[in-house]
């Protein structure tokens, strides 16, 4: 193997872009793909000891359900591809947890989708992709 491919996926016709570009390099490359997920997650400290407790609750709730509606579901898709995957499924900022995923599992290349419909919201505070343009340790390529 020559290295390994983080993706970030998350169910959306941009993240099945992305994927097939990853596949598709992957295996070129003689690589392997890691499919990382994130959750958006912020932390909340004024919040009682109860309210924690409930939010703990709803986040295994949440990583279960995006084990089973997002995971599970591309890894039947591709079972046969022919390319070795891993997946991770991680919670916080999704820009910051990519970049970590992959440093952290010595990539040697993080790539996203975009979907073009970029919002107020993200001119103004700022996409996944262009976060990552910024912060990423290792070349990123964003899939249109």
């Amino acid at each position: 193997m020559s290295g390994k491919i983080v993706v970030g996926y998350d169910g959306s016709a941009a993240g099945r872009r992305a994927l097939d570009f990853a596949l598709a390099r992957a295996k070129a490359q003689d690589s392997s793909v890691l499919i990382a997920h994130v959750l958006e997650w912020s932390p909340y400290s004024f919040l009682t000891p109860d309210e924690l407790e409930e939010r703990h609750v709803r986040r295994k709730e949440e990583m279960a359900r995006a084990e089973t509606a997002v995971i599970g579901p591309v890894l039947e898709k591709l079972k046969d591809s022919g390319v070795e995957i891993t997946t991770v499924i991680k919670y916080g900022h999704i820009a910051e947890k990519l970049a970590e995923i992959a440093k952290d599992s010595g990539a040697i290349q993080l790539v996203v989708g975009r979907d073009g419909h970029g919002s107020l919201a993200a001119r103004v505070f700022g996409s996944v992709a262009g976060t990552l343009v910024q912060i990423a340790t290792v070349p990123t390529t964003i899939v249109p």
